[in-house]
């Protein structure tokens, strides 16, 4: 099938562009506002964006209530802080209830039952039971703009200040145990997916890769 975004004449019965990249990790943020209310919001257009020093990305449309700007980018704006937590299997239904609180004045955390746990660098506290979280300090906003004002969306970019990674999920070797975290990520419609098995490949030229490999004996 082929369809243009402009048209929107795929004639499918949902729109199928979320589900064509997947999966899409999952940016569980927690904020502060200047007043010291926390804020808390899972969002799945997030990634990490490089190394040294780190950058993550989230992008973010706006309040379901007064279409005005998310109360997560407003914190970060204004307080130049946040901190990214690692959604995971066992948290699923805590990100879903961080996720349908649209009320300004509600403590996202303390709503869904969540600890709050206090950061090193940053105010806005950790998701207690996350196990990594990485605090943030505000770089700049990207405005996207959309077909309509309730499609226009902004990018938060964050650097990486401080990485938190709980040593139960530290295997002997010093790797991060990923099928014990069991993260959560967003795929298309209601659909997310859990990190259940993983493999692993190795890097090689277009040369040894044309060359037949011989089964051990």
């Amino acid at each position: 099938m082929y369809y243009e975004i402009a048209k929107n004449d795929h004639g499918l019965p949902y729109n199928p562009l979320k589900a064509c990249v997947v999966p899409r990790p999952i940016g569980w943020i927690s904020t502060m506002s200047k007043a010291g209310l926390v804020n808390l919001a899972p969002y799945s257009f997030f990634n990490l964006l490089s190394y040294d020093p780190p950058f993550v990305c989230f992008s973010a449309g706006v309040h379901t209530e007064d279409k005005a700007v998310k109360d997560t980018v407003i914190n970060i704006e204004e307080t130049g802080e946040f901190v990214y937590n690692l959604a995971t299997w066992a948290q699923r239904d805590a990100v879903t209830s961080s996720a349908m609180i649209v009320d300004r004045t509600v403590d996202e955390m303390a709503a869904a039952g969540l600890e709050p746990l206090p950061s090193r660098l940053v105010r806005p506290p950790r998701v207690g039971g996350a196990p990594v979280h990485f605090e943030c300090r505000y770089f700049k906003t990207v405005e996207l703009p959309g077909r309509r004002p309730t499609s226009c969306h902004k990018v938060v970019f964050g650097e990486v200040v401080a990485v938190h990674i709980e040593d139960d999920v530290l295997t002997p070797d010093g790797l991060i145990d990923v099928l014990k975290i069991r993260p959560i990520a967003r795929l298309g419609y209601k659909d997310y997916a859990a990190v259940d098995s993983i493999f692993q490949m190795e890097k090689h030229t277009p040369e040894e890769a044309l060359t037949p490999r011989v089964a051990a004996e």
